[in-house]
């Protein structure tokens, strides 16, 4: 590998080899995808990521609406993330579109649709760009759990459990679970948006003919 090389964020979690083999006469890893889950967002409109976010990157992370510790902070750095795309990029008009941000409360319960408007009207949170979402708990809990591979116990999203994560999960456009960050250290936030840049430069090239 030449020393000028970009290093492409990892993939993580291994689900299998690929039947066919690719030209080295090796089978090709096969890397989890994350499966569909259905939500509504800060606006009232009910989405799913695989009928409305197909070929973007994702942004996932994890929230509820009364915390008063590491929430605010990872909420912050979000905001930073994506105003510095839209600076950086208003010209390209290209991340802005890409890139989506996801957090989901893990109070369902509690956390109402006016309530999580007002925090995405609190953090400046553009509403075709970064969304604050509710779900079904136990789904949300599967699939923070199942999908993306946060630990959170031993609980399955019953009314007694509680999940609580400060990690930023990078997605790629094809489903692959590409990054993890503590969103409340600025500087690992900052590393989150390089590594979704790399991703765009990876899809752009991937289509490069």
């Amino acid at each position: 590998m030449s020393k000028d090389a970009v290093k492409m964020p990892r993939y993580y979690y291994i689900a299998g080899m690929d039947s066919i083999v690719n030209i080295n006469g090796k089978p090709d890893t096969v890397y989890h995808t994350i499966s569909d889950i259905a939500f509504v967002n800060q606006n009232g409109e009910h989405r799913s990521i695989a009928h409305d976010l197909q070929g973007k990157i994702l942004v996932i992370s994890f929230f509820f609406a009364d915390c008063k510790g590491s929430c605010p902070k990872m909420h912050t750095n979000l905001k930073y993330l994506q105003n510095s795309f839209k600076k950086s990029y208003k010209k390209l008009n290209t991340l802005d579109t890409v890139v989506q941000f996801l957090s989901f409360t893990m109070l369902p319960e509690r956390d109402s649709i006016p309530r999580l408007r007002e925090l995405a009207a609190q953090y400046k949170a553009n509403p075709d760009s970064w969304w604050f979402c509710t779900a079904d708990k136990k789904a949300v809990y599967a699939f923070a759990k199942q999908q993306l591979g946060l630990i959170a116990g031993d609980g399955n999203g019953g009314s007694d459990d509680f999940l609580h994560s400060e990690q930023l999960v990078l997605i790629d456009k094809n489903r692959h679970i590409r990054g993890y960050y503590d969103g409340t250290i600025d500087t690992i936030a900052n590393k989150c948006a390089d590594d979704i840049v790399l991703l765009t430069l990876e899809k752009q090239k991937k289509h490069k003919k």
